[in-house]
């Protein structure tokens, strides 16, 4: 039995998605889930948000062997195989597998492996490649029982993250109240649906399986949408003009189902709109921990203090309801 893969996926950049993964990580973890993290975007943000500077030059310069993603499905570009990764342990349900920029280096991998597996040749290097990604986070979630695995990708709609999305079981989106996340929303749709095919037809042509591969479900549970901040120079009606075209345009490009004119708040699909909690981005930062874990200690007095208190209710929300779309 395989561990349920949730990725958070849009080719639009800056709508939160590396923080989203990060927050609902602890989040899951503290709701007692085992939870493993997958950081698939070469620029490894998120890697960078659970571990220090020096951690992460220990990671690329000076640890030896499988410790971050790429190190582990590296050997496949010369005549080896996937290698155990060394996960790291954030707490005792929490593990990361480290991010590394190096790994852009396997999209050339990806690419080639993509039309070889659909060829009358021994398939077993190309469906190896394609599936290296979630070979590697089943085998690390199987060694610490996890119930989830969390995946976090780059904005684009790239090899890596068509390798990515083969390999899960549900997809989130996060998005902005902007027109780029809006065009962004009506690429992802069709997008999914096409590598969902395309992966089906290679595994009509898997004859001989000698390994489990992914069912490349890729199933939408829906949508979390970035709310106004006042800090932002857009007035608040440039907001609503975007943000109540999300739900017809989700509707439309993502599930397939007719447009229809709803607001978010009314929207069974839309997952959350979360608050921006930009006071509080900085204080977590520093103490390397999640919004909602910061104290006085932190400087989380006051004001503050009020809104870390907002901001684990929010973020407990939202986690309830990812499990419950998942069934987990």
């Amino acid at each position: 039995m395989t561990t349920p893969v949730l990725t958070f996926f849009n080719n639009k950049g800056g709508v939160g998605k590396t923080s989203l993964v990060y927050h609902l990580s602890w989040m899951f973890s503290g709701l007692g889930k085992r939870v493993v993290v997958l950081d698939l975007d070469p620029q490894a943000n998120l890697t960078a948000a659970f571990l220090d500077e020096d951690d992460i030059d220990s990671l690329w310069e000076k640890e030896k062997g499988p410790n971050t993603i790429y190190r582990a499905v590296y050997p496949l570009t010369e005549v080896g195989d996937i290698e155990k990764v060394t996960l790291r342990a954030i707490n005792r349900r929490l593990y990361l597998i480290p991010g590394d920029v190096a790994l852009a280096g396997f999209e050339e991998e990806l690419s080639s492996a993509w039309p070889e597996s659909m060829g009358d040749k021994n398939l077993y290097r190309p469906f190896r490649i394609q599936t290296a990604f979630w070979q590697v986070a089943q085998a690390a979630a199987e060694n610490v029982n996890a119930d989830l695995i969390l995946v976090d990708v780059g904005p684009n709609l790239g090899a890596i993250n068509r390798s990515a999305l083969i390999g899960s079981d549900y997809v989130v989106v996060p998005l902005g109240a902007d027109l780029f996340s809006l065009q962004g929303l009506k690429n992802l749709g069709p997008t999914l649906r096409s590598w969902r095919g395309l992966w089906k037809k290679r595994l009509q042509n898997w004859i001989e399986p000698s390994f489990e591969l992914p069912e490349g479900k890729m199933q939408p549970i829906g949508y979390i949408v970035q709310q106004y901040s006042i800090r932002l120079s857009r007035p608040v009606k440039a907001y609503d003009r975007w943000v109540n075209r999300v739900p017809g345009t989700y509707r439309q490009s993502v599930l397939r189902e007719p447009f229809v004119e709803l607001k978010p708040d009314e929207d069974p699909n839309c997952l959350a709109t979360m608050k921006h909690y930009r006071s509080l981005v900085p204080m977590a930062q520093e103490a390397r921990k999640p919004i909602f874990q910061l104290t006085s200690a932190d400087g989380a007095i006051g004001a503050h203090a009020a809104a870390v208190t907002d901001a684990y209710r929010d973020f407990e929300i939202l986690a309830k309801r990812i499990l419950s779309a998942m069934k987990t």
